[in-house]
């Protein structure tokens, strides 16, 4: 039963490999989407709808059903396959689950990238800046600095220009639009990850409702933000492997 990671924005699939060492097991999968960490194919629009149909591809090609879990980004990729394909998927597992409450708005830095011109610009001035001040903008959100770096130095033109596609295809009511999918769909187990100083995601209500509303497991992860899997690597493993074990046992 593999289990499959996805990130998210800006970042690469190197924010899981401290949670991998604490997962304890073999078949885990890590997933780059396309202009984050993996090349943007020919033609490729890196919109929320062509993100969906690329995470369901890669997954046709496992043999069985899958663990999905996603992290940012990579988690409302995760959200929409559940709503979509819950025949790919033995669970799934996002932290941004209350960005589809009809509640939440979008953060101030993804408005930003939204708005045309504002989002051209603050991408030239983030990615633009010397790579010391860009590591110390990812270690103010909560990334380590070693992670930062790496990071960092994944981050160019085609990164930045995903960036604006992505967040720019996803305008309201879009997202409240896929969490009305979700709760109508087939239900797989699922498990929401409440990171409670994330300051992406509304606050940690938003994530209480939505595991309500989903009927999902909820861990909350109470002093962390939004790289939880990097600031407590082993608490985030606990969480996961306690979820997958109780699936396993009935």
């Amino acid at each position: 039963m593999p289990l499959v990671l996805v990130h998210g924005v800006p970042e690469t699939a190197v924010i899981w490999e401290p949670l991998r060492r604490h997962l304890g097991r073999g078949d885990v999968i890590a997933l780059s989407p396309p202009g984050f960490g993996a090349p943007v194919p020919e033609g490729f629009g890196a919109t929320a709808d062509e993100y969906h149909g690329w995470l369901i591809g890669e997954l046709e090609q496992m043999e069985e059903p899958i663990d999905l879990v996603g992290h940012d980004w990579g988690g409302l990729h995760v959200q929409r396959v559940a709503a979509t394909r819950p025949d790919l998927i033995r669970s799934w597992c996002s932290d941004v689950v209350g960005g589809t409450d009809p509640a939440y708005i979008w953060h101030d830095l993804a408005q930003a990238w939204q708005t045309p011109g504002v989002g051209e610009s603050t991408i030239e001035q983030t990615f633009g800046a010397p790579i010391e001040d860009q590591i110390a903008t990812f270690v103010e959100f909560g990334m380590t600095a070693e992670n930062a770096k790496l990071s960092v130095e994944a981050c160019g033109p085609e990164m930045g220009a995903s960036i604006l596609k992505l967040y720019r295809s996803a305008l309201q009511p879009a997202p409240v639009e896929w969490g009305n999918q979700l709760a109508r769909a087939e239900r797989r187990p699922a498990l929401v990850i409440n990171a409670t100083e994330d300051v992406f995601v509304g606050g940690p209500e938003f994530a209480h409702r939505a595991a309500v509303r989903f009927g999902a497991r909820e861990a909350v992860l109470d002093g962390l933000g939004h790289w939880w899997m990097l600031q407590d690597p082993k608490r985030g493993a606990a969480a996961l492997n306690d979820f997958h074990a109780s699936l396993a046992t009935g």
